[in-house]
C-alpha cells in the first residue's frame, strides 16, 4: 500500500471514528465530548426543518444549546449505521436509525437519518442531517408546534 493510500485510509478511518463518537456521545449525553467533536465554528444544518425550527446551529455555544434540547426531549439508541465511501476521505456519509421515545409523551421516536459530515483535522466543521421532523413532531404530541417548542430558546 502507498503512503498515499495509507494517509487516505487514516484520514477516512479518522472522519468515520469521529462520527461514531458523536452516535455514542449523543445518545449517552455527554455534551463537553460532543461539542468538543465540532471545530470552533462548526454547523450543524436542518434541511428539512419546519417552520420556526432552526435550519442551522453554529458555534459550540449554540451547539450546546441544541444538544440539550434534544437530551431533555429524547432518549435514543442509534442503530443500523452504514457508511458510504467518498471520493474525498474526510467526508462522511452515513445512514443510520435511531429506537427511542420522547420523554414528555412515552411515544416511541423511531427515525431514519441520513448524514452528510465534511470533517477536518480530526473535527466536525459541517453536520448535514437528514431526518423527518414529521416523526420527531408526532413523538412530541402530535404537531410542528411541538417540535417548535421543545427546541425553542425562549
Amino acid at each position: 500500500m502507498s503512503n498515499t493510500q495509507q494517509g487516505t485510509d487514516s484520514v477516512r478511518a479518522a472522519a468515520q471514528q469521529t462520527f461514531r463518537d458523536h452516535l455514542d456521545h449523543l445518545s449517552s449525553g455527554r455534551f463537553a465530548e460532543w461539542v468538543d467533536l465540532f471545530a470552533e465554528e462548526g454547523v450543524l444544518e436542518f434541511p428539512y426543518a419546519p417552520k420556526g425550527y432552526p435550519a442551522q446551529v453554529a458555534g459550540k455555544q449554540d451547539l450546546l444549546v441544541h444538544l440539550k434540547s434534544f437530551s431533555e426531549n429524547f432518549r435514543v439508541e442509534f442503530t443500523d449505521l452504514r457508511f458510504h465511501e467518498t471520493t474525498d476521505p474526510s467526508l462522511v456519509i452515513a445512514e443510520l436509525k435511531s429506537e427511542g421515545v420522547a420523554l414528555e409523551t412515552g411515544r416511541p421516536y423511531n427515525q431514519t437519518y441520513i448524514s452528510v459530515v465534511e470533517t477536518k483535522d480530526g473535527k466536525i466543521s459541517r453536520y448535514v442531517d437528514f431526518w423527518n421532523p414529521q416523526v420527531a413532531a408526532e413523538a412530541l404530541g402530535g404537531g410542528n408546534d411541538d417540535l417548535v417548542s421543545a427546541f425553542s430558546n425562549d
